[in-house]
């Protein structure tokens, strides 16, 4: 079944870490983009970091040098490691897949996991 399930999260204090991860089926990684966005309260959606293949990713420059996106391909597995975290990181983390497909684009969510920063 073609879903996100994404996992991880949860209450950790400033300067703590924190990882994500998100399932997918493993044709997402050949054919499209894996990347992870947030939403803090009141705010837009925002991209948070991205990876084609196993080594091409981009990150915001709101979170580059703390944030690291990857991938555990035995286990078709998405990961975020979020270090150094800020109460700003707050908001509800999403896991997102842009599919490419001869005559179709796919876009794909996980349900969010909410990430809270405080002491």
């Amino acid at each position: 079944q073609e879903q996100l399930v994404q996992s991880g999260g949860g209450l950790v204090q400033p300067g703590g870490s924190l990882q994500l991860s998100c399932t997918a089926p493993k044709s997402f990684f050949v054919l499209g983009t894996m990347a992870w966005y947030r939403q803090a309260p009141g705010k837009q959606r925002e991209f948070i970091a991205s990876l084609i293949g196993m080594t091409n990713s981009k990150y915001a420059d709101s979170v580059a040098g703390r944030f690291t996106i990857s991938r555990d391909n035995a286990k078709n597995t998405l990961l975020l490691q979020m270090n150094d975290l800020t109460p700003e990181d707050t908001a509800v983390y999403y896991c997102n897949a842009l599919i490419e497909r001869p005559g179709k684009t796919s876009n794909y969510w996980g349900l969010g996991t909410q990430v809270t920063v405080s002491a």
